[in-house]
Order: C-alpha cells, then sequence, then structure tokens
C-alpha cells in the first residue's frame, strides 16, 4: 500500500498551536516535496505550504506566512506543520501530498498523491 496518513487535527481555540503529521508508508519521502493543502465546506482548496525534498526550500501561503512552519524528517519518513497564532479562519480539512522530485509544489496538479486529509476546528 502506498499511503499518506495525516495526524494531529483537532479543536483548539484561536491563539492556540497545533502540530499536523504527514507520515508516508508503503514509500520513502526522501525522493517527494510535500504540500499541505486545507479546503473548507464550500470553498477551493488552497495550498497552504510545502517543502522541497531535501528541506532546502519552503513556501508559504500569505494567509499563514508568519505563523506556520513546516519542516520534514526524512528519517522518520514524516513531514510536519506547526501551526501558531490559530484563527477561525483555519478552520478547514488539511491534506498533504506527494509530489515526485526535489522542488517545492504548493499546486494541486503538480501533486502524485494524497493524504485523507485531518480536520482542524479553531473556535471558542
Amino acid at each position: 500500500q502506498l499511503q499518506l496518513v495525516e495526524s494531529g487535527g483537532g479543536f483548539v481555540q484561536p491563539g492556540g498551536s497545533l502540530r499536523l503529521s504527514c507520515t508516508a508508508s508503503g514509500f520513502t519521502l526522501n525522493y517527494y516535496a510535500i504540500g499541505w493543502f486545507r479546503q473548507a465546506p464550500g470553498k477551493e482548496r488552497e495550498g497552504v505550504s510545502c517543502i522541497s525534498s531535501s528541506g532546502g526550500s519552503t513556501k508559504y501561503g500569505d494567509s499563514v506566512k508568519g505563523r506556520f512552519t513546516i519542516s520534514r524528517d526524512n528519517a522518520k519518513n514524516t513531514v510536519y506543520l506547526q501551526m501558531n497564532s490559530l484563527l477561525s479562519e483555519d478552520t478547514a480539512n488539511y491534506y498533504c501530498a506527494a509530489s515526485f522530485g526535489s522542488d517545492c509544489v504548493l499546486t494541486e496538479s503538480g501533486m502524485d498523491f494524497w493524504g485523507k486529509g485531518t480536520l482542524v476546528s479553531v473556535s471558542q
């Protein structure tokens, strides 16, 4: 099985923090750039952040710059998304996706396969 599994979602108050994890099974992430995307009901899926296969390059969507940090640990076959200063507008299903190659990709068309998602709810 080739699989990406997200974890770490949950319910948090505004201003709080969560750390999402994306772990691969059935393949190694060493040759894949990883992107985080999110989608709320009735809205288009948007790119949140991406990281190159080596971890040397990262990108962030404008709405999360300064608040979110992406990182990876290839030895653990895992990519993380640290989310701080969360806002109600961050509420969404969060998905990780893998793109073969070393470039940081933050477009849906550039991704080869996706995880099932994890829900992040930010509310009082």
